[in-house]
């Protein structure tokens, strides 16, 4: 994979120019794309163009090629939604996290796949670890193609696990932040409630980085060492559980914390937030029958079967449920933030297991839609594998607002396992 700051640094340092390393991302895309098609619109020639920019080394993102999961609207290149209903779309502007990309110094280098409107019809991306396994969704060919040292930065979005599940998946680091710390404006919505943009990177602190520069906030945790955080570690939770091997995963997490003099305890979660955990259902059916009404109504038969049931279902849920759904989230969030009040972050799972075999689905995100609902910033962590060599993820959840903090656990958990024996 490529790092994020490791490039940066190396073109601040004159090593390196904004051009080469495109030839070098070129080149790797050529020998691999083929088969792990993480891709749906490249812009190479775009690319180099960029590079060739006056100062576009200085940037704070140094030129660095960046993957737009095509849920994003591009003014240069077409956004199709991962869906026939949108075949060649051509947006007459950027998305904000695009143009905000694109004004640090990042070069559009191309659209990667989503799953239909970002939910649970695949697209055509393998998992670069087993072309057999899926790379999970709906971000598939953003966490595809950082795995697969494409490009050293990728955007995502998350509306239940679509950031931290195939991050967890694709053995990379995945960030979503708190709800709307990254603009949604020009991100196609789904549910007004739960869409969150994140990002891809190799490591916490590459994503910690990309986030900084991007979002042009206090973020950076690679600048010292992580202090010691307060861990909840969770076992028990209102969802299936979890596999043999991502429990064993949390397991060697949490010890490995703990020697590194982490304060560790095991956490339960308040009922209420087994009540929000359902809720998130309520919600995401409910507005994705409101937001692509229209897509429903003009073009049904062109939309894919698992989307086509989401609009079905909400259109079932009454507004009395709606509301209903919304008040057990507001008394969630405190009973949350009332939970946390002697912890810094809670660690959990990312997913079920690791990367299902197959491409017919793109997995279970159980473990990531509650912390959707309640707006907290989550990090996945890589560094742990099966039996089989197939990554495995745990997420690091953090109190609302606290972004940098949670990077900052993120790196203390990711280091303490890069030390264990």
């Amino acid at each position: 994979m490529l790092s994020a700051l490791d490039l940066a640094r190396r073109i601040e340092a004159g090593e390196l120019t904004p051009a080469q390393l495109i030839e070098q991302c070129a080149e790797a895309i050529a020998k691999r794309e083929g088969e792990i098609g993480a891709f749906v619109n490249l812009d190479v020639d775009g690319a180099r163009k960029a590079a060739a920019a006056d100062g576009i080394g200085s940037k704070p993102l140094r030129g660095l090629p960046v993957a737009l999961k095509d849920i994003f609207d591009t003014a240069d290149m077409p956004t199709e939604y991962g869906s026939k209903v949108y075949p060649n779309y051509r947006p007459k502007a950027d998305a904000s996290l695009v143009a905000m990309i694109r004004r640090a110094g990042g070069i559009a280098f191309g659209k990667t796949v989503t799953t239909e409107f970002a939910h649970t019809d695949p697209g055509k991306t393998r998992n670069p670890h087993n072309l057999a396994h899926t790379p999970g969704g709906s971000s598939s060919g953003s966490a595809a193609a950082v795995a697969a040292g494409f490009v050293p930065v990728a955007t995502g979005s998350q509306t239940g696990g679509s950031v931290i599940r195939p991050a967890s998946f694709c053995g990379v680091a995945g960030f979503k932040p708190s709800y709307r710390l990254l603009p949604t404006i020009g991100m196609k919505c789904v549910s007004w409630h739960l869409d969150t943009a994140g990002l891809f990177a190799a490591t916490v602190a590459d994503v910690a980085y990309a986030a900084a520069t991007i979002g042009d906030r206090d973020l950076r945790v690679d600048r010292g060492s992580p202090a010691s955080p307060r861990i909840g570690v969770l076992r028990e939770h209102p969802w299936p559980s979890a596999s043999t091997d991502i429990s064993a995963a949390l397991d060697t997490a949490a010890r490995a914390a703990g020697a590194a003099m982490a304060r560790v305890k095991d956490i339960r979660l308040p009922p209420v937030l087994a009540a929000a955990f359902r809720a998130h259902a309520t919600i995401h059916s409910y507005e994705t029958a409101r937001s692509l009404a229209s897509e429903y109504e003009r073009s049904k038969d062109l939309l894919g079967r698992g989307i086509r049931e989401l609009i079905e279902a909400g259109w079932a849920v009454t507004a009395d449920a709606y509301d209903d759904a919304r008040r057990t989230t507001s008394q969630a969030r405190r009973a949350l933030a009332d939970m946390m009040a002697d912890i810094d972050v809670i660690l959990s799972p990312s997913a079920p297991g690791a990367a299902p075999k197959g491409l017919t689905s793109t997995g279970n995100s159980t473990f990531n839609r509650l912390w959707t609902l309640m707006g907290t910033p989550c990090v996945n962590v890589p560094g742990l594998t099966d039996h089989s060599g197939l990554p495995l993820g745990v997420q690091v959840i953090g109190r609302f607002g606290t972004d940098r903090a949670t990077l900052e656990a993120a790196l203390f958990v990711e280091s303490a396992l890069a030390r264990r024996d």
